[in-house]
């Protein structure tokens, strides 16, 4: 025993591996293969739309637009998930011209809705001031929140339903609820039921000074107590991520946002604010947007998530951000009636789920094929790819799955990957790293923003992914034509 235990302290220590100072490009082509597989038998599946045609045609996005997306804590501090989305949704009325009474059904999302009002999709109704008779829903599928939406109300509109539908999201990270501990909560309750003095004082002497102390909300997963940071810092590590990967998305985010903020690409999308109390300040511009990025400086930013060995910092991450988003939807039938022009279709669309635990944010890996399966595509076939930046680990997490025979083999069940997305044709106009997240206003302008570009350029074919917590993937693919 102590022969073999001397032995082993005699031996030297195992090599550390070495440093990696990939490029993001290298990092999806020749280092693919280095993304995590879970070696367990294909269990992940798509759900989703294949045949996007209903009695009325296809479903039609006439047009899209949101407010600016601001850090929270800025410009949008004292506006709440309604003002947001409202903002949104009155301008793209507006802009589009149509009688509001057209409108068959008002649906949004949003992950941390108003107390005081929680169906948002009803609140946009009221707010905006369109006839009462309008239904309102709200979902909630945390950063796919607005782009279930849409998907909701696509399918009303397949189903013959629908013919137009409101759709889009909001969220208001300057405004999420404060909690107090359960101990106080049940004593503020009796409180409330309290009917003399004297119960009143009984109840008031059962709280302490620390039952007083607020909750700190905390953007984690329910089943995994990891917050979403330290999810995807653990997939920069079981991905084999470098941080110089990371730092060059966040860099290109930047430089591509503010050249389309610059050239009016991205501010003819946004609906001016005017926030509350003064209204007497036009916000226009997303406000997280840096046009003096440089990599020199991203690459002096200290972890935070993992600060002794991580490489997720605030700038190759999204910011918390405040904003809203709407799109609408029609039966191709009833926009031809009118005579509108589209910005686009619907072509298919797929929801997955994975283990949370696993690799939290690399839904679109598996919800991007089934989605472009579905059209009858391949990624080849598509002119622009829009993915949301939660992270850039994760970017680089799922442009590894996308170009891995291993991943397409181990996890898909496919004799081959995906593809390397062209980064000349990915996320051209910026991201959430440099646009900012508002969780439940995201998806709608992902969406928008693919298919503005698409018109732009005149192409046809775009493919838009969102992760999502729990697990949860969607993609979607949209034609002009």
């Amino acid at each position: 025993m102590a022969e073999n235990l001397q032995t082993q302290e005699s031996q030297p220590p195992a090599p550390l591996r070495p440093l990696n100072t990939a490029s993001a490009l290298e990092e999806i082509t020749a280092r693919a293969d280095t993304v995590w597989t879970s070696g367990r038998p294909k269990t992940v599946q798509a759900t989703g739309r294949r045949e996007l045609k209903g009695p009325r045609g296809r479903v039609a996005i006439i047009d899209g637009c949101r407010t600016p997306f601001v850090k929270s804590g800025t410009d949008f501090q004292n506006m709440d998930v309604i003002d947001l989305a409202s903002a949104a949704a009155a301008e793209l009325l507006a802009r589009t011209g149509i009688d509001p009474g057209i409108i068959d059904l008002s649906v949004f999302g949003v992950v941390v809705p108003a107390l005081h009002a929680p169906n948002l999709g009803r609140e946009v109704v009221f707010r905006t001031s369109m006839p009462m008779h309008i239904p309102g829903v709200t979902v909630n599928l945390a950063c796919a929140s607005s782009t279930r939406a849409m998907t909701f109300g696509a399918a009303s509109i397949l189903s013959g339903e629908c013919d137009v539908v409101l759709a889009g999201g909001a969220e208001s990270l300057s405004n999420v609820p404060i909690q107090f501990s359960r101990k106080a909560a049940g004593v503020f309750i009796e409180l409330s039921k309290a009917k003399t003095l004297p119960q009143r004082a009984g109840a008031l002497s059962k709280l302490r000074p620390a039952d007083l102390a607020p909750v700190a909300p905390a953007i984690a997963e329910y089943t995994t107590g990891l917050s979403m940071g330290e999810s995807a810092e653990k997939m920069a590590k079981e991905n084999d991520i470098s941080r110089q990967a990371q730092d060059e998305i966040a860099w290109m985010s930047h430089q591509r946002a503010a050249a389309a903020t610059a050239d009016g690409r991205l501010t003819a999308q946004i609906a001016p604010a005017f926030p509350p109390p003064r209204y007497d300040k036009a916000v226009t511009v997303d406000n997280g947007v840096r046009a003096d990025s440089s990599l020199e400086a991203l690459a002096k930013l200290k972890p935070v998530f993992d600060r002794r060995y991580g490489s997720l910092t605030a700038g190759n991450s999204s910011p918390l951000t405040d904003g809203g988003s709407a799109v609408l939807l029609m039966s191709e039938e009833r926009a031809k009636a009118l005579g509108l022009t589209p910005l686009g279709y619907l072509r298919s669309y797929a929801f997955t789920a994975l283990h949370p635990g696993d690799q939290l944010l690399q839904g679109p890996a598996y919800a991007a094929p089934a989605a472009l399966d579905a059209a009858g595509l391949t990624l080849a076939d598509v002119d622009l790819v829009e993915m949301h930046e939660a992270f850039a680990a994760q970017i680089v997490s799922n442009l590894k799955a996308f170009a891995s025979p291993k991943f397409a083999r181990e996890e898909l069940g496919r004799s081959a990957p995906l593809g390397v997305v062209d980064f000349d044709r990915f996320n051209v106009t910026g991201g959430s790293i440099a646009i900012g997240h508002p969780f439940g206003a995201t998806g709608a302008r992902v969406v928008t923003q693919l298919l503005y570009e698409l018109r732009r350029r005149g192409e046809n074919l775009g493919l838009a992914t969102v992760c999502a917590a729990g697990g949860v993937g969607f993609a979607m693919v949209v034609e002009r034509e």
